[in-house]
């Protein structure tokens, strides 16, 4: 998280991505129109996993290191200002919610996930390594 200096007052949260909400994807604009940013690519620790919704959208969950299907996924982190944060998590398909994501250089940003209910009797698509990987794979 980035403050003002000599302000408390957080400005903006880091915020990984790993769907939808992804560059050039259905849901990019919901992080364009509270003029969020893009900062880079990156990977999770290889502590998560990923589940196709409906193929209309992943949900990612936390598993643990010691899951041997856990696996580093793909993600986005873009730099949202605070204020719209709960504007982007509002517009977020259901089941979905924003948590700590760890990433594979070892920061730790807030980022989307998914609850666990919500993968319940869905396609796992982990070994795809990312949304994309498997949007394109259809």
């Amino acid at each position: 998280m980035k403050e003002m200096k000599g302000m408390n007052a957080v400005k903006e949260v880091m915020l990984a991505v790993n769907g939808t909400l992804m560059r050039g994807l259905e849901l990019e604009k919901n992080l364009l129109n509270v003029n969020a940013s893009f900062v880079r690519e990156a990977k999770t620790r290889k502590a998560y996993r990923l589940w196709s919704i409906c193929d209309r959208n992943p949900a990612m969950i936390r598993v643990g290191v010691d899951d041997p299907l856990a696996a580093e996924i793909d993600v986005e982190v873009w730099s949202v200002p605070l204020e719209g944060l709960a504007t982007v998590l509002m517009n977020e398909p259901e089941g979905l919610s924003i948590g700590k994501v760890v990433l594979s250089d070892g920061e730790t940003v807030l980022g989307v996930i998914g609850e666990p209910l919500l993968v319940r009797g869905m396609k796992e698509i982990t070994a795809f390594g990312g949304w994309r990987n498997y949007i394109s794979s259809l």
